[in-house]
């Protein structure tokens, strides 16, 4: 079997834990390729490393001196090193960073310098081949990932390598120029490892115990998830839910590959497992619970509007006209409401509402704003009677007001809109209905 384990900043932030790793690695001779992250925070106060590149790399920029916040990152990446007493120098290394510092080598070149760093100290410790992620992560011309050449890539770079380290978040341009993934990106190279070396599992080890059903700033001590597959995590991530990068399902979801969601301050918790399909029921009729605070509905009045072949098209052409990405559109006999992003709309709400009367020809329009989205997850609720009875009947216990419901053709997820004051009691109200009282 083959393991591709992805480590978290908070899992390396110090000599320390960079211990609890070696010996999570070291306890299993199948966890062969590994992926760091930069050192993240200590304590609540610290600043994680990736912060304190691009903050020195900004001084540089300016054309101001920077070598005071370039020695506090050497200073830090020096005590884990003795920490763990190494006979490792990163002199000439960071030489070399302040040299393309001067040279203003880019912000992303800067914020990969964290991950680069952590992976030579990681590869030196647990005795790992070293290979670096701009040599195999590779972007085009414009920016965009190329997922197929870069498989190809680690493929023939990794396929006579037992163990290496590669590190995570950053890859190149054919011209060798670094480009960084979005912020968490590490997630996503260790699923591109994980494809290219046809891993059994790829685990991802973070400060938490998996998936919580609920936000546990709403909720408290929430009920862990167990599994959850992909399509339901999807649905938890574009709502809000966080602890995986969602665009790091892809690579080993096409590839079939289960990934572990572990805690390295608790290894001996099993996680959660996201896994393509599973016969296993849940625990609750629920997966999880998710939401969003921020968003404004247009409502569309428009008589035998359902009769009118392309009504929706024209609507929507008004929102797309205006650069704006909407998110929900329920829609009855005469009426259609579009939800959308308050904050990125109210500047261009007049031109909106101008381009669907001229498009559209509606009778009314009418926004309302302060609206939130929470999204109730899970296979469950498929084979479940009365799910959506069940929440309207916590909703209306709760004195919630609902101003919105979506279900999706899949049943596996259910939208509900309430105001913005009322979110945090909503998504009280419902996990109490489906989990509290089971439990």
């Amino acid at each position: 079997m083959r393991k591709v384990v992805k480590f978290g900043g908070s899992s390396l932030a110090s000599a320390e834990q960079f211990k609890k790793v070696g010996d999570i690695i070291r306890a299993d001779k199948e966890r062969r390729f590994v992926v760091p992250s930069a050192p993240g925070k200590r304590d609540a106060d610290d600043t994680k490393v990736t912060d304190m590149l691009y903050a020195c790399y900004d001084l540089a920029e300016q054309g101001s001196d920077f070598k005071a916040q370039l020695q506090a990152i050497k200073e830090r990446y020096q005590e884990i090193i003795d920490g763990l007493e190494l006979k490792l120098s990163l002199e000439d290394e960071f030489k070399t960073i302040e040299k393309n510092f001067k040279q203003k080598a880019g912000s992303d070149y800067a914020a990969s310098r964290g991950e680069y760093l952590n992976g030579l100290i990681m590869a030196e410790y647990l005795g790992f081949e070293f290979v670096d992620a701009a040599q195999v992560v590779l972007f085009s011309d414009d920016g965009e990932f190329d997922a197929e050449l870069t498989n190809k890539k680690l493929q023939d770079r990794l396929e006579h390598v037992e163990f290496a380290v590669i590190p995570g978040f950053y890859g190149a341009y054919g011209d060798g120029r670094v480009k960084t993934f979005s912020r968490g990106g590490s997630d996503i190279t260790g699923s591109l490892v994980a494809r290219a070396v046809k891993a059994n599992v790829y685990e991802n080890w973070t400060d938490t115990s998996g998936f919580l059903i609920a936000d546990p700033r709403i909720i408290y001590k929430p009920e862990g998830i167990e599994t959850i597959t992909y399509k339901e995590l999807r649905e938890l991530a574009y709502m809000g839910a966080q602890v995986f990068h969602e665009d790091a399902i892809f690579p080993v979801r096409r590839a079939g590959i289960p990934i572990n969601i572990r805690n390295t301050n608790a290894p001996q918790d099993n996680g959660t497992w996201i896994v393509e399909s599973t016969c296993q029921k849940s625990k609750y009729v629920i997966t999880g619970i998710a939401g969003k605070k921020g968003f404004c509905a247009v409502n569309i009045d428009k008589d035998m509007m359902n009769s009118e072949i392309g009504f929706g098209r024209k609507v929507l052409q008004a929102f797309e006209e205006n650069g704006i990405s909407f998110e929900h559109v329920p829609s009855g006999i005469d009426t259609m409401t579009v939800f959308v992003h308050q904050d990125e709309f109210m500047h261009k709400e007049q031109q909106v509402v101008s381009a669907i009367h001229r498009l559209a020809d509606p009778d009314h329009i009418e926004i309302e704003g302060d609206f939130a989205l929470i999204a109730v997850v899970g296979r469950g609720m498929k084979s479940t009677r009365g799910t959506a009875g069940r929440i309207f009947s916590a909703l209306a216990h709760a004195n919630v007001n609902v101003k919105m419901i979506d279900q999706g053709s899949s049943e596996l997820n259910i939208i509900i809109g309430v105001s913005n004051a009322d979110f945090e009691g909503a998504i009280k109200a419902i996990y109490d209905i489906f989990v509290r009282i089971q439990i």
